[in-house]
C-alpha cells in the first residue's frame, strides 16, 4: 500500500511528504564535518514548518554553520501553520490574506530565552535577531525559479526532501551547479537513466539509513489514504524511500566479503545477456570474475573500489542478444498477448525446482518457459577482464 500511495502521489503530482525530525537526525549525524563553515540551503521547505530548517537552526552553532537559508513554495498546504513570529501578522496583512512564500536567512543563533540551550523555543525567536532576516519572495518559491537559483549559487550544501515527481530535474540542477547535496528520494529513482548514470560514475550514492526500512512522512490533512495519525497529523509509510548524496559515506568505502562458491547450477545464466543471475547481494560468489546481475539494492552497499557497474539490466540500457517472440503468461497461464524479447527485460530458463513464481513467458516457436528477472544491475569485480 505504501508504494501504491507513492505511485499515486507521483501520478497526481502530490509531493507533500514532510520528513520527521528523528529521521533527519539519524542520517545527518554522520556528516557533521561536512557542514562546518558552510552555507546550507533548504530549497524545498516551508521554513518554520520544515524539520530540516528546525534541525539546522537548533544545531547551527554545534555544526559551525556559516549561514542557513530556507525557502517555501507558494502551493504548500502547510505554509504559515506553525509560524508564530511577532511580525507574521504584518506579512499576512501585506499579502491581503493570501499565502506568499518567504525566505529565511539565519546568520546567528543565540540562546534567546536564556535557558542555556538552543531549542525550538529559540527557533521561534530567531527573526528577532537583527542579523537574521525573513522576507517575502517575489516569485512562487519553486526550486527552478530565478530567486531560488540565485540562492543555490551561493550555497555550499543543499539538504531537503525534494518533490519526488521532479526528482530527475531536481538532481540535474544540483549537478549542473556542482553542489554538494543530501536529499531524500524514492528508491525507484535508482532505475532512472539519469540517476543510474551518476551512480555508475560514482557521483551519487545512498546514505547511511537502512535502505530496506523506509520512512514515515507527514502528509496534508486532506489526504484520504494514510497509515497512522501522530499528534493529530496524518502519516504514510513509504518503504521505497532512502537518502541520496554526493558526500562521503563510509559504508561505500568498505570491502564486502562473500562466502558462496560459484557453480553453474546455483547461478543460471540469462538467455539474452552474457551474465549470471545473483538474486541476493550476500550471495555474490567470491570466485566468479565475469559479469553478474544483482538486485538494485546492491547500490546501497556498492564500493566503487571493489566493483565496476557495467549497465542497468533494463531495455535501453544494455544490448540484449535474443529477439524471441514470447507469449506473456499470467500466473503461468496463457493470455494470448505477445511481446518481443520479453519487454526488453532480462530473463532465464524457468526451473520449477528453484522458482517460487510461475513462468512469465513462453517461446512461441519452441514452447520453452522463461522467468522474467526484475531490474538488475550488471556488475563485475574491479580489475577483471570482460
Amino acid at each position: 500500500m505504501a508504494n501504491e500511495l507513492f505511485d499515486k502521489a507521483k501520478k497526481n503530482k502530490k509531493d507533500e511528504f514532510y520528513t520527521q525530525l528523528p529521521d533527519i537526525e539519524a542520517e545527518l549525524r554522520h556528516y557533521q564535518e561536512h557542514f562546518r563553515g558552510k552555507v546550507v540551503f533548504c530549497n524545498c521547505d516551508d521554513p518554520y514548518e520544515s524539520y530540516f530548517f528546525k534541525y539546522f537552526a537548533m544545531n547551527f552553532n554545534h555544526l559551525g554553520l556559516k549561514k542557513l537559508v530556507a525557502t517555501g513554495y507558494a502551493g504548500s498546504p502547510v505554509a504559515y501553520q506553525q509560524l508564530f513570529l511577532f511580525d507574521v501578522k504584518c506579512i499576512k496583512e501585506s499579502n491581503h490574506g493570501t499565502k506568499r512564500p518567504y525566505k529565511i536567512e539565519i546568520n546567528e543563533v543565540g540562546d534567546a530565552n536564556a535557558d542555556g540551550a538552543v531549542d525550538l523555543s529559540d527557533v521561534e525567536q530567531l527573526i528577532k535577531n537583527g542579523k537574521n532576516t525573513l522576507t517575502l519572495l517575489e516569485g512562487d518559491g519553486d526550486f527552478r525559479s530565478a530567486e531560488s537559483i540565485a540562492l543555490l549559487k551561493q550555497a555550499d550544501i543543499v539538504v531537503t526532501n525534494p518533490p519526488f515527481s521532479l526528482f530527475r530535474e531536481y538532481v540535474a540542477q544540483l549537478v549542473e551547479y556542482n553542489k554538494s547535496f543530501l536529499i531524500i528520494g524514492n528508491t525507484n529513482a535508482l532505475t532512472y537513466k539519469e540517476i543510474f548514470s551518476l551512480f555508475k560514475k560514482n557521483r551519487i550514492r545512498t546514505g547511511y539509513t537502512n535502505f530496506n526500512v523506509g520512512m514515515y512522512f507527514f502528509v496534508p490533512a486532506n489526504w484520504e489514504e494514510y497509515h497512522r495519525v501522530e499528534n493529530g497529523r496524518k502519516m504514510v509509510r513509504v518503504s521505497t524511500s532512502c537518502w541520496f548524496t554526493n558526500l562521503d559515506v563510509q559504508k561505500h568505502k568498505e570491502f564486502l566479503t562473500f562466502h558462496k562458491h560459484y557453480s553453474p547450477d546455483e547461478y543460471p545464466r540469462y538467455v539474452n545477456y552474457d551474465a549470471i543471475e545473483v538474486s541476493k547481494t550476500a550471495e555474490i560468489p567470491y570466485d566468479y570474475d565475469g559479469e553478474m546481475g544483482v538486485p538494485i539494492t546492491f547500490l546501497d552497499k556498492f564500493n566503487p573500489d571493489q566493483f565496476e557497474i557495467v549497465a542497468l539490466g533494463i531495455v535501453g540500457s544494455i544490448e540484449f542478444s535474443s529477439e524471441r517472440k514470447m507469449e506473456i503468461l499470467k500466473d503461468g497461464k496463457t493470455t494470448g498477448k505477445y511481446t518481443v524479447n520479453a519487454k526488453g527485460t532480462l530473463y532465464r530458463k524457468y526451473n520449477p525446482d528453484i522458482d517460487s513464481k510461475p513462468p512469465a513467458f513462453k517461446d512461441v516457436e519452441t514452447g520453452e518457459l522463461f522467468s522474467s528477472i526484475y531490474a538488475r544491475i550488471i556488475i563485475k569485480r574491479k580489475g577483471t577482464k570482460k
